[in-house]
Formats: C-alpha cells, structure tokens, sequence
C-alpha cells in the first residue's frame, strides 16, 4: 500500500515516539478492516495484540499532536483531489448514553432527525471533480450545560481557554484556517444553519470568497430596495424566468431542479448578491439560497455549487460506514479529537484512491470507497483466495453493477 505508506510518513513526526506512532499506524489498519465495530478492543483484537491498552493510550494519554495531524490530513486531500475544490461546513451528530462526554446532552440531531443523548461534531469537507473527504473537525460544546460549569469541563479534559462558539462561528474559524493553509477554494457552501449566520458571510465576502448558502423561506432579504422574505419572492417569478438545471449525480441519477434566482442587496458594494431558488420537479417543494461572489456569475455557475452541498452528507456515510467515525468509546476531549482525526486521515486515504482511478467507463462503474475498503482489507489478510480471484470477483460485480445502472436510469428517463 504505497499510498498508505506515503501518508503514514507525512504524519510520522507528529509522534515523539516510536511506540505511538506504530500504535497509530495498527489503528489506522484497523479503521480500514472489515469490522462491525472499530473501537479500541475490536482494533487490538484485529491487529493481535495482547490487549487494547496500546490503542486506549494512543487516544488519551500519548504525547501527539492531533492538529498538526490534521494539518498533514488537510494538506494531502488538497494534494490528492486537487484545486478549484469547494469548502462545505455541516454537523453530524454521535449518539451517546451518560452524560460524562464532552459535550453531550440531549439536543437535536439531524443525523438521527430528532432530540437525542448525543455530542455533536461541526466538520469542514472539501469537494472537487476528483472526489471529496473531510478537512476539519470541532467539537461543539453546549452554553448553559458545559461551558458553565467549569468542573465538568475539567473532568472530560476540556482546556480552560476553550470558549462558546456556535456552529457557525466553529465553521468561520474552520474556513479561515484552511484559506490560511493555502487551501485553494474559492467557494463555500452549507445548510441554513449555517446561511442565516451574518457574521460568517461577512467574514466570506472580506475575503471576496463566493458562498451559496441555504436560508429558509421566512428569512428577510432586500429586493429593489424593499425587505421580504425569501418565499415572497417566488410568487414574483413568472414561468419563463425557471430554468431546469441538473444539480450534481444522485443515486437515483441525476437530479433534476426548476431554477430562478433575483439579484439581491444591489446597493452593497464589492460584489454581486443573489437569492436563488430550487424548486422539486414532481413535489413543488422549495429551497434557498442566499448568494454572494466578487464578480458576476452565470445562474449555472450557483446551481452548481448548491449541488455540491451533498459531498459533505456523503462524506459522512463513508466515515461512519467505513472508517469507523463513530464507533469510538471515548469520552474526554483529547481522546475525541484524536479518533476523529485517524478517522477523517484513514477516510482521506480512500479518497485518494479513488481520485488516482481512471475516467469512468460505460462497462463498469469506478471503484466506489466501501467497494476500495473492501479491496484493501481483502488484500492484506491470508485468505484461500488469491489476489487475482478477489480481482476478478470485483470487476465482475461491478460490471453487472454498471448494467443495472444503466437500466435503471432508462426506465427512469421514460415518460
């Protein structure tokens, strides 16, 4: 695995022992296997060793830096994926009994669509033609529950000078620190959490960094000098002015939207503001978004960007699903930090794999990043097949996987 080598070297001296720097590389091996659950007994099973002792210390007591980590990760993504990439900001939630973890309580989870006992990470992804994978993390810590009482901070290993910062104030620092690294981004996209946030479009457009940003219908936004929400503005929208746009590959195919927008807040200057408008072929159903770049853009440009908000949703599935983002059994706030970041380095490696793919053919769909897991576990264990069986079982499957594809997509192009 020369690409696991190569990455594993980048962060070596990230270790001031050798002791946790092979820890990290067995529990970077471990994320990739095929395991129902990757914490730390399951990863020290896997590897052999005599207990998960290695791993637990690795995770909370071994003298690492996981931000300089962090940094490595974030610099062989740009590496791997390339420039011209978009920067997405979006929470996940991680579900968890007690109440001695780092900032868990009981808060809404869009990740399990209700109230839950649960932490909640704010990630940064990058996302460009090549592939996507996550930059960044922060913890959110609650207000009133945690940040207000000091002990409890101090029992999860809180640091003193960490203070209250919404989601969107984590996303701002996040995006600053990655155009700082040299990222080269020039847009931004996320949910309404994010989009309502003033304070974070400003920082954007100081930066003269484009953003499509989703807001919800009641928000107020200036139109022709007056305010009105963004759902008022569809009614003003004849028919000739919605334009039907593809807004990236869904698993269903490719996912068609109506599409209007309005140049907004013309008499702010250094720039050029829009409010566009997605509206659902079949249901009706609206989204929008509030809009900003230095220098004039086409509608397809916008649409474009709003499509590649889902990079981050499925960056996610693929963290959790393959290297193990959630699997952890750790409470305090340096142990979060460093599964996370192993996480988000074991998920960068299949990213990069998958980008050094050739083009997509019409016989065969690329390899996916649980099909390459798949690969990279199979091939690094002693099994009763060869090399060449595994090989060959996987470009069969996803020869017929290319069929079914294709079917599927022509049943659904018919009237």
């Amino acid at each position: 695995m020369v690409i696991f080598n190569e990455l594993m070297t980048r962060i070596a001296g990230r270790f001031s022992r050798i002791e946790p720097r092979r820890a990290a590389s067995t529990y970077v091996r471990g994320l990739l296997a095929d395991l129902d659950r990757k914490n730390c007994w399951n990863l020290a099973e896997h590897a052999g060793l005599a207990g998960p002792q290695k791993l637990q210390r690795l995770l909370r007591t071994a003298r690492w830096d996981a931000d300089k980590v962090r940094d490595d990760v974030r610099a062989f993504v740009v590496d791997r994926l390339g420039p011209g990439g978009v920067l997405i900001a979006d929470e996940t939630g991680f579900v968890k009994k007690g109440t001695a973890s780092a900032g868990v309580q009981r808060q809404y989870s869009g990740t399990a669509g209700r109230i839950e006992n649960c932490q909640i990470g704010v990630f940064l992804a990058y996302a460009t033609p090549a592939g996507r994978a996550l930059l960044d993390r922060r913890l959110y810590l609650p207000e009133h529950t945690w940040l207000a009482d000091p002990g409890r901070c101090r029992r999860a290993g809180i640091p003193d000078e960490v203070g209250f910062a919404t989601k969107p104030a984590l996303a701002t620092t996040m995006v600053l620190a990655a155009l700082e690294a040299g990222v080269p981004a020039r847009w931004m996209t996320g949910d309404e959490v994010y989009g309502q946030d003033p304070r974070l479009r400003a920082t954007l457009e100081e930066r003269r960094m484009g953003y499509v940003l989703a807001i919800a219908g009641n928000r107020r936004i200036r139109l022709d000098g007056v305010q009105v929400s963004a759902a008022e503005v569809t009614a003003r929208v004849a028919d000739r002015h919605w334009h039907r746009y593809r807004a990236g590959q869904g698993a269903k195919g490719p996912r068609w939207y109506a599409w209007a927008w309005a140049r907004i807040d013309e008499d702010q200057p250094d720039g050029f503001r829009w409010l566009l408008i997605r509206r659902n072929l079949t249901t009706g159903e609206l989204a929008f978004y509030r809009c900003y770049a230095p220098d004039r853009q086409p509608l397809m440009a916008l649409v474009k960007i709003a499509g590649v908000r889902w990079a981050v949703e499925e960056s996610f599935q693929a963290a959790k699903g393959q290297t193990g983002l959630d699997h952890y059994q750790v409470r305090g706030w340096t142990a979060w930090h460093r599964h996370v970041t192993l996480a988000m380095l074991a998920l960068a490696l299949l990213a990069a794999i998958a980008a050094a793919q050739p083009s997509d053919t019409h016989d065969r769909i690329q390899l996916t990043l649980p099909e390459i897991r798949r690969l990279l576990a199979a091939l690094t264990l002693t099994t009763t097949h060869t090399i060449t069986d595994i090989l060959r079982w996987s470009d069969w499957r996803r020869r017929h996987q290319a069929t079914a594809r294709h079917c599927h997509y022509q049943r659904r192009s018919q009237p």
